[in-house]
């Protein structure tokens, strides 16, 4: 099976970042962010939780809305109610989701997460935002 041209700039993002883990979602003709592309070794439960998410639900679902990233330096403790049950079932702690922009339009949602608690910083936010429009710039326009 070849990787997709997603699941190599995920890989490439979520190591520049020494991150865990990573996801790709973008908007499906459903309205519903669509999994796109998964790092390795991500749980069947939690694969089932995240194939299809709305718009408004959960991390990624959240920064689509908002149009800005959602941030959770421990996804495990967070009360913000930003994360929902399928994203603690990682067992990550630091995660951040970042919304996918093609132009001013949000087409979807690029996460990453770590084991330990993380703040992102300003630059690894902007890293994850850039890396999402070169993604966008590589579909077509929706």
């Amino acid at each position: 099976m070849t990787k997709s041209v997603d699941e190599d700039r995920l890989a490439e993002v979520v190591s520049a970042l020494v991150a865990d883990t990573g996801t790709i979602h973008f908007l499906g003709s459903d309205g519903l962010l669509n999994l796109a592309a998964v790092t390795p070794g991500m749980p069947e439960i939690v694969l089932s939780a995240i194939r299809v998410i709305p718009v408004g639900k959960g991390m990624a679902g959240l920064a689509v809305e908002r149009r800005q990233p959602v941030n959770a330096c421990n996804i495990q403790s967070d009360a913000t109610g930003d994360v929902r049950p399928g994203a603690r079932a990682t067992e990550m702690a630091g995660a951040i989701v970042v919304p996918i922009f093609q132009g001013d339009k949000v087409i979807g949602a690029l996460g990453v997460a770590n084991r330990r608690e993380r703040t992102f910083t300003e630059s690894e936010i902007a890293l994850l935002i850039k890396t999402g429009r070169e993604l966008a710039a590589k579909r077509s326009v929706v």
